[in-house]
């Protein structure tokens, strides 16, 4: 079993930074990425960006240029950096861990960001 604690979420002023943080820890081997992921009030939950752990990452096109993944192997940590925040934004952000080869997903319970002046 594998469990996922976000935190970092927080109220913000448009224009303003915040970054998230994910530490996994439990039955943790073989290859897996790892990511985030955001689900605004009555929206599909919808990607935001992903990291192997060679440091491979791919973003929404929403993020791009705004948004920061990296990830800390060692700790079994993943970190979203988010510049130049949105209302667009606000939503719950979900850390999730990908196993290659089993193809199994495990979720964080969610940090909640907002937006807003």
């Amino acid at each position: 079993q594998v469990q996922l604690v976000e935190s970092g979420g927080d109220l913000v002023q448009p224009g303003g930074s915040l970054r998230l943080s994910c530490a996994a820890s439990g039955r943790i081997s073989g290859a897996y990425f790892m990511g985030w992921y955001r689900q605004a009030p009555g929206k599909q939950r919808e990607l935001v960006a992903t990291i192997t752990s060679s440091g491979t990452t791919n973003y929404a096109d929403f993020a791009k240029g705004r948004f920061t993944i990296s990830r800390d192997n060692a700790e079994n940590t993943v970190y979203l950096g988010m510049n130049s925040l949105k209302p667009g934004d606000t939503a719950v952000y979900y850390c999730n861990l990908h196993f290659v080869l089993t193809q199994i997903d495990y979720w964080g319970r969610g940090t909640q960001v907002t937006v807003s002046s």
